[in-house]
C-alpha cells in the first residue's frame, strides 16, 4: 500500500509559476504532477487542497492557523504526513503555532516554501517541496513533529527564524541542531526528534492576540515602556531583552513592569541574541525583573514565544498560575530545559 502525503497551500512564493506573458501567478494544486512531472516516479501518492483564500504570508493571522489545523485534523487518519506549502516571512510563525496546537501528534507536519517561484528556472522551490514530501512520507523513521524543511535541513519548527530575505539558505535554529539533513541520503538524527504520543490527538485551536513585544534598546523613553504596558486589555507582553536576560534597573523601568504585573500581566523575558538563553540573575541587571515576577524564556525564538503566549492565554487564560508555570515548561521541545 502506498504512502500518501497531503499538501495543503496557503500561498506564498513556492505556488507561483510563469504564464506565457512572464507574468507570475499561483497554480492549482492540483496540477502539482505537471509543474513538478519527476512527483510521478515517487512511491507514494499525492493530494492536495489550499485555503480557501491564498494569501501573503505576511497576512497570516491566528484564524488561518485554525484553518490549517481544520484541514490536518479532517484528514489525519487518511494520510501518513502533510506538506504545508507557505510563504517564508511568518512560516516559523506558523510552525510554532501548529506545534503548540497539535497535541500528541503522531505523524510528521512538514512546512516549506521557497525564496524564488517555481516556476522561474533557479527556483529553490523544487528541492524544497521534493525532500519535504519525502519526509512526509516515509515511514523508516517516525517524525512526529511540525517541521520546516528549508535548503536540506529539517528543523524543529518552533526552533526555527528566517534569517535572509535574500539567500536560499534563508532559516536555521540557533539553539537546537537540525533533525535531518538531505545530501545524496535524507539522514535523519533520530535522538533529536520528539518520542513519539500514545494518547490520542488534541487539537486546541484557542488563540488569545492581546499581546505585545517590547524590544529594548539603550536610550527607550519611559512614556514608551509605560504605554506599552498599560495597553487596554493587553495579557501577555514579551520583553525582547539584552544578553542573557538583562535590562535597565532604573526605579521607573522596574516600577513600571511591576505595576502590570500586579494587575495579572504575564510578562517573559526573551533575549535579543541570536543564540543562547536567558538566564535571570546571573547578573545584577536581571536580578529585579526575576523578583517582580518576569518569567524566563530560556532559550525559546521569539516567534515561538509570541505563538505560545497566545496559545496559553486562549486555552489557559481562566488560570494566570497555570499560564504562569506552561510559559517556563517546554510543552512541545521549544526551549531547552
Amino acid at each position: 500500500m502506498h504512502n500518501k502525503v497531503l499538501v495543503i497551500y496557503t500561498g506564498g512564493t513556492i505556488g507561483m509559476v510563469q504564464d506565457e506573458n512572464g507574468s507570475l501567478h499561483p497554480f492549482a494544486m492540483e496540477r502539482i504532477y505537471d509543474v513538478l512531472p519527476l512527483l510521478q516516479h515517487t512511491s507514494y501518492s499525492i493530494d492536495s487542497c489550499q485555503l480557501d483564500h491564498i494569501i501573503d504570508s505576511s497576512n497570516m493571522t491566528p484564524s488561518l492557523w485554525v484553518d490549517i489545523a481544520n484541514i490536518i485534523e479532517k484528514e489525519y487518519d487518511n494520510y501518513d504526513g502533510f506538506v504545508v506549502l507557505h510563504g517564508t516571512d511568518t512560516m516559523a510563525y506558523t510552525a510554532s503555532a501548529l506545534s503548540f496546537m497539535f497535541e500528541n501528534l503522531t505523524k510528521p507536519i512538514v512546512l516549506t516554501g521557497s525564496q524564488l517561484p517555481l516556476g522561474m528556472l533557479r527556483s529553490d522551490g523544487r528541492d524544497n517541496i521534493i525532500c519535504a514530501l519525502e519526509i512526509a512520507a516515509q515511514q523508516e523513521v517516525v517524525i512526529p513533529e511540525v517541521c520546516i524543511f528549508f535548503q536540506s535541513h529539517l528543523y524543529r519548527g518552533n526552533r526555527s527564524t528566517k534569517v535572509s530575505a535574500e539567500h536560499f539558505d534563508a532559516f536555521t535554529s540557533y539553539n537546537y541542531p537540525s533533525l535531518a539533513k538531505a545530501g545524496i541520503d535524507i539522514e535523519y538524527k533520530q535522538h533529536l526528534i520528539m518520542p513519539r504520543a500514545e494518547q490520542e490527538l488534541v487539537v486546541r485551536r484557542q488563540f488569545d492576540t492581546h499581546v505585545a513585544v517590547l524590544k529594548l534598546f539603550p536610550g527607550i523613553h519611559p512614556s514608551v515602556v509605560r504605554s506599552i504596558v498599560n495597553t487596554p486589555d493587553l495579557k501577555g507582553l514579551i520583553i525582547e531583552t539584552f544578553g542573557s536576560g538583562n535590562a535597565p534597573t532604573e526605579e521607573w523601568f522596574i516600577d513600571a513592569l511591576k505595576e502590570g504585573i500586579d494587575r495579572g500581566l504575564v510578562i517573559l523575558d526573551v533575549t535579543q541574541c541570536k543564540s543562547g538563553a536567558v538566564k535571570l540573575r546571573q547578573y545584577a541587571a536581571s536580578c529585579d525583573l526575576d523578583r517582580i515576577g518576569v518569567l524566563s524564556g530560556h532559550d525559546i525564538t521569539i516567534e515561538a514565544a509570541v505563538t505560545k503566549m497566545m496559545y496559553l492565554l486562549g486555552n489557559y487564560g481562566e488560570d494566570a498560575r497555570m499560564v504562569r508555570q506552561l510559559m517556563e515548561d517546554s510543552l512541545r521541545g521549544e526551549i531547552s530545559k
